[in-house]
């Protein structure tokens, strides 16, 4: 089980690698709409919506990064006060009062959200109609990656109280 734990901890870190340093386009973009903007007196026609789309599914894909980094939000300071077996049945718990609907929600309402907009090719209003349903795909695609590090959470959180080290 604790091969399984770290391949996707691998996987999630190599992903999380390579998307990661994407944010310098979005940034780019970002930086030509400000000096179109500035120099030309008006925006462009598609940066805006191009940078709103690319942030979202960036932040979207570092989920799991961050989860396997432990960047989440979580109560470290009372949970620290804790056994580390106490820690393993409080993230037990966690994932299974808090996580498991959650992510069920999101995969379900993901899927159907994108499927809708696929079936419709669905686009941005303006006169650059830049495709939407890729990037309500990501939330799909995101939900299986966070899926896949809360397993990987839980199988160190089961070695621990079965008293392996993981």
């Amino acid at each position: 089980m604790n091969a399984i734990a770290k391949a996707i901890d691998a996987l999630n870190e190599g992903f999380g690698r390579l998307i990661a340093p994407l944010i310098a386009v979005i940034t780019l973009i970002v930086l030509y709409d400000i000096g179109l903007r500035y120099f030309a007196g008006r925006p462009s026609d598609w940066a805006f919506d191009v940078t709103k789309m690319l942030f979202g599914a960036h932040f979207m894909l570092m989920a799991a990064y961050g989860l396997r980094h432990h960047a989440h939000v979580e109560v470290d300071v009372l949970k620290r006060l804790l056994s580390r077996r106490k820690q393993a049945v409080l993230d037990l718990l966690g994932y299974l009062i808090f996580f498991v609907p959650f992510i069920w929600m999101l995969l379900t309402f993901g899927w159907s959200f994108f499927m809708r907009s696929y079936s419709r090719l669905e686009t941005t209003y303006g006169m650059v109609s830049i495709p939407v349903y890729p990037v309500k795909g990501v939330i799909v695609f995101a939900a299986v990656l966070i899926l896949l590090q809360a397993i990987a959470i839980v199988i160190r959180a089961i070695q621990q109280l079965r008293g392996k080290t993981a």
